[in-house]
């Protein structure tokens, strides 16, 4: 891979590392400095509560992201950058440039990235479907009592 695009891609992820940093640091702060319970109603309290988990799933978000670009800037140093790490025969082993501009800490080429999902989804699917059996069969044998 070219060495400027490579200055390039680490440039763009430490930028977004920092940005990433900076809101969470805001978060936190706001969450540190919130508001006084005094004078508020059920309403506010279970509205501040709400953000307060939406706030905590963001964080939990990007620092999964931050774990990402982290490890993309390891595999630019160790000279992996731009590699499916998938390891399976379909893959197109590196990954296209177009890609890594968009997602510059992806670690999957286009076509293994599907693959992936599409595993995913029969997983999701499969497990949903187990559920509901196990629901189901639970209120046949509570109606058989």
């Amino acid at each position: 891979m070219r060495k400027e695009f490579l200055k390039k891609a680490e440039e763009t992820l430490l930028e977004t590392k920092k940005q990433l940093l900076r809101e969470i640091q805001g978060r936190v702060k706001e969450e540190t400095e919130g508001s006084k319970d005094e004078g508020r109603d059920t309403y506010d309290l279970a509205s501040d509560e709400r953000d307060r988990e939406i706030n905590f799933i963001l964080n939990d978000r990007e620092r999964e992201k931050l774990l990402a670009i982290e490890e993309a800037l390891q595999r630019i140093k160790d000279k992996t950058y731009g590699i499916c790490e998938c390891g399976c025969e379909n893959c197109e082993g590196e990954i296209q440039l177009g890609r890594l501009k968009i997602l510059p800490f992806t670690r999957l080429c286009v076509k293994c990235q599907e693959e992936m999902e599409k595993e995913n989804k029969l997983q999701k699917k499969f497990e949903d479907e187990r559920s509901y059996r196990k629901l189901a069969i639970t209120d046949i044998e509570e109606e058989n009592f």
